[in-house]
């Protein structure tokens, strides 16, 4: 196992050499730098999946959470807004937007006073929709002055994006706890479709929200950690140089980042918490049966998986400098990484890393290479009669899609595990080492 991920690695920083020699220098380190953010990602949907078998569908809305948090966090302070009447008036938002919570939550406790319940879920739903519009009487104010012309957005807070990065991820995890709270108990295929509910939610929120994220009229440029290019050519760097010494900086900040977090994940995947995650994966029943709390430690690694899809999301924003939250979908921003961990073997944390610079590549190159083909193939047609190609460049961005279908079903008709499978998984019996005992299995 170890020769086969030596060599696959080798072969893989072959091809971003390639890159390099084909695409130029400015380009494969902007390309590593977001291949390194979907790999932060795709670690986080391992733990998920790989670790406990969680099917989690709604990876573009943890994104999306992260993207803004880093918006949030580095825009500058908008001067209109803290001027006006608008801090006061969120400010009353969210405390009716608390007190509604009270009154639901005092609702859902009415059993403990001996309400029956048919009253008890009457009430419930009254206190529902006295919650939702007695916030909405706070909220709608408020909305329609921040979205006055004078205004316009809530703007940022003007602090290191970094912080954003921060915020990304712990956003990420609180909003992750409340949906594992509401829906670990779902059966593997209900939760990926209810995850995928909640991302489309999360989605509509985010672009509709124009007095917090301004909507589809975008957010730019967002702050960098590390100096941008204007800055090098400042300091007497040519163009050329000064994209490739701004954009090696965010590029080792980057893998800093990742290469401490597949420490620590290795670490916890080979100590007892990892063999116990992977325990309740294979059979939820049995350690369930040996005192293992399975829905809390579900939730785990739910909210720890999610928290690292808020950074990354954070991470690709910050570098893009640019939000737009009508430019997410579902393909770019949840199936790709499916496909990653897929195809790089899921439960393996080295196959992760793998498959997601594999497939960012191949996914980023798909479209450059198919316009050359199809250019090519389109002046031999040409030349012989039969006419030109017709819109090679809109042709050239669907074979991207082709092209990611065509690794899957190569991967799954030739290393269904991955191509660095997780260790001991699907050998035969007589292959398999000395089995554990139950006790020490879950531990």
């Amino acid at each position: 196992m170890i020769r086969r991920a030596l060599l696959l690695y080798l072969g893989l920083f072959a091809l971003i050499v390639a890159v390099g020699f084909a695409m130029g220098a400015p380009f494969t380190v902007r390309l590593l730098v977001e291949a390194a953010a979907y790999a932060l990602i795709a670690l986080g949907l391992n733990i998920q999946w790989g670790f406990g078998g969680l099917f989690n569908f709604g990876i573009m809305g943890f994104m999306m959470i992260g993207g803004f948090a880093a918006v949030f966090m580095a825009m500058p302070v908008s001067a209109p807004f803290w001027d006006s009447d608008g801090p006061w008036m969120l400010g009353k938002a969210l405390l009716a937007a608390g007190a509604g919570a009270l009154v639901i939550l005092g609702a859902n406790r009415l059993h403990r006073i001996g309400f029956p319940k048919p009253l008890q879920r009457t009430l419930q739903v009254i206190a529902w929709i006295a919650a939702y519009i007695f916030f909405r009487t706070q909220i709608d104010p408020a909305i329609a002055v921040i979205e006055s012309r004078e205004i316009g957005w809530v703007g940022g807070l003007g602090l290191p994006v970094w912080l954003g990065w921060v915020l990304g991820g712990l956003l990420a995890a609180g909003v992750a706890w409340l949906i594992g709270k509401a829906c670990l108990g779902l059966r593997s295929d209900y939760l990926a479709i209810a995850t995928i509910g909640i991302a489309e939610i999360i989605f509509a929120l985010l672009k509709n929200m124009d007095w917090l994220t301004r909507g589809t009229l975008t957010v730019s440029p967002v702050p960098w950690p590390v100096p941008l290019p204007q800055q090098y050519q400042a300091w007497g760097s040519t163009i050329d140089e000064s994209f490739i010494y701004a954009r090696a900086g965010y590029l080792l900040l980057v893998l800093a980042i990742l290469g401490a977090v597949f420490f620590l994940i290795q670490r916890a995947y080979g100590s007892p918490w990892g063999r116990m995650m992977r325990a309740i994966r294979d059979n939820h029943i049995a350690a369930d049966a040996m005192g293992k709390d399975v829905r809390a430690r579900q939730l785990q690694l739910f909210v720890l998986g999610s928290a690292l899809m808020g950074i990354g999301g954070s991470i690709l924003i910050s570098f893009a400098q640019i939000y737009d939250p009508s430019s997410y979908s579902t393909v770019n921003h949840t199936f790709i990484i499916w496909v990653m961990v897929i195809v790089g073997g899921a439960g393996n944390n080295l196959g992760a890393l793998l498959g997601a610079f594999l497939i960012y590549i191949v996914w980023i190159l798909s479209e450059p290479v198919s316009q050359w083909l199809f250019t090519t193939i389109s002046g031999w047609t040409e030349a012989i009669g039969w006419g030109a190609i017709p819109d090679i460049t809109s042709r050239s961005v669907q074979m991207r899609v082709f092209v990611l279908g065509l690794v899957i079903v190569l991967a799954l008709r030739f290393a269904p595990r991955g191509l660095i499978p997780e260790i001991g998984a699907g050998r035969r019996p007589q292959d398999q080492p000395k089995q554990e005992s139950p006790d020490e299995a879950v531990q």
